[in-house]
């Protein structure tokens, strides 16, 4: 079942965040995920939102995101969004009718 992670990020060292951004690609692509959205000006419709940035990103299943969150190189870039960025994290199941 595929499932989505919705990534929103308070920057905080923005530095440290290009960083990790500049090679989140690299160990994005050896995986199966796909980048769907990175957006750090979305479209507020209703409620407060004290973020930054909006990541979404899906993956075949939950197997395929943990390969990628718990890999070595994932791990090693980490350390800088996590230095530069306040994140909070989900990890949705997609909807099978």
């Amino acid at each position: 079942m595929t499932v989505y992670v919705i990534v929103q990020l308070k920057m905080t060292d923005r530095a440290a965040y290009d960083r990790y951004q500049s090679q989140f690609f690299d160990v994005f692509r050896k995986f199966e995920g796909r980048l769907l959205s990175a957006d750090e000006h979305p479209a507020v419709l209703e409620g407060k939102w004290d973020r930054d940035k909006l990541v979404l990103m899906s993956f075949p299943n939950e197997a395929a995101f943990r390969a990628w969150a718990d890999s070595p190189e994932y791990l090693e870039i980490s350390k800088d969004r996590k230095a530069g960025a306040e994140g909070i994290l989900l990890l949705a199941k997609g909807f099978s009718p």
